[in-house]
């Protein structure tokens, strides 16, 4: 009899313990921060691909220095290892060309490196554009693929010949808003969160597949900013001076905050600080650093736009006087092209 009385107790007993943790575990759940809540999640698809990014020397690369003048490539086009890529419009392509160049459409390079060249061949492969900037942009997706040896020609087939100049650099570069330079600091955002991903994936790699197929489809000229739409409505933008320090203390848009180049965009620094409901304006000195940026920070998602041409569109007088990669007939060459 006490036996069965003593199994009795001792099952009451296990369910009773059973139920007191249960309700402990639950209340415990219903007590935390929602900031703790939101933590127990999984990582967010941009957080899963930043960290396999920079885990795999991605970010790294494009942090580099991806730029060649134009007497490089020059000296180089007869050369095998060298591999040119021109990707502006058919016609200005027929117009004039640099020899042995190779006319591919922009939504169509990601399929070129995989399909029609070998691209590990090559020490180095140039991709050329008008400025340089949207060759930036491209350059940066193309490295983030995987492919580090591409590199962009510096100011485009602006720096080969005065012709081409005139109708890029040299009609787009202005002083017109140096006076509206301000010189304050302004704070960046405290740690917020991450951007939103929908590829619905789960791993990396076929995250940064979907992403790289739909940055390659969309024409860079959706991530271009005019400098007098930001100067005219700076509070519509997050601007984002990506500059060294001196360069920033010594002037920048009303607004702006300093992201260093090289250190910022990581999560170990700030890309948290980043916002996810406003667009993000980046500038550097010619458009073409920044582009690189606008480039990874739209694979994460951001809402991410290049002003074009830089600082070279508002204060071009300014980065002449600091000897700050401001352009001028002095970055022309007159080499010959293919026409």
């Amino acid at each position: 009899m006490f036996h069965k009385n003593y199994k009795k107790m001792k099952k009451v007993v296990t369910y009773t313990l059973a139920i007191f943790f249960v309700t402990l575990v639950l209340n415990s759940f219903t007590t935390l921060p929602k900031d703790s809540i939101t933590n127990i999640k999984t990582s967010s698809e941009s957080e899963i691909l930043a960290n396999y990014l920079e885990n795999h020397g991605r970010f790294k690369s494009i942090t580099e220095n991806t730029l060649i003048n134009a007497d490089e490539v020059k000296k180089n086009f007869k050369n095998l290892k060298y591999h040119i890529i021109d990707i502006r419009s058919e016609s200005w392509f027929e117009y004039g060309h640099i020899k042995n160049a190779h006319n591919v459409k922009a939504q169509d390079l990601l399929n070129y490196f995989e399909t029609k060249i070998t691209p590990s061949n090559f020490d180095k492969i140039v991709v050329i554009c008008y400025s340089g900037q949207s060759a930036s942009y491209y350059t940066s997706l193309l490295r983030i693929a995987g492919y580090n040896n591409v590199f962009s020609m510096k100011w485009g087939m602006s720096s080969w010949r005065v012709d081409f100049a005139e109708n890029s650099w040299l009609k787009n570069i202005k002083n017109t808003f140096a006076s509206k330079l301000e010189t304050k600091e302004n704070a960046i955002l405290e740690n917020k969160s991450y951007s939103s991903l929908e590829t619905e994936k789960t791993d990396a790699k076929p995250i940064l597949r979907t992403k790289l197929l739909k940055a390659f489809a969309t024409p860079y000229r959706e991530h271009i900013i005019k400098s007098a739409d930001v100067f005219a409505t700076p509070n519509n933008y997050y601007i984002i001076s990506y500059t060294n320090y001196d360069n920033y203390k010594n002037g920048h848009i009303t607004g702006a905050k300093e992201y260093n180049p090289g250190n910022s965009f990581q999560l170990s620094t700030d890309l948290k600080t980043l916002p996810t409901n406003k667009k993000i304006a980046i500038y550097c000195e010619t458009g073409q650093n920044a582009a690189k940026m606008v480039a990874y920070l739209s694979l994460l998602g951001y809402d991410t736009g290049n002003i074009a041409y830089g600082g070279n569109s508002f204060m071009n007088k300014v980065l002449k006087e600091k000897k700050w990669n401001a352009f001028s007939k002095k970055e022309i060459h007159m080499f010959p092209v293919i026409e």
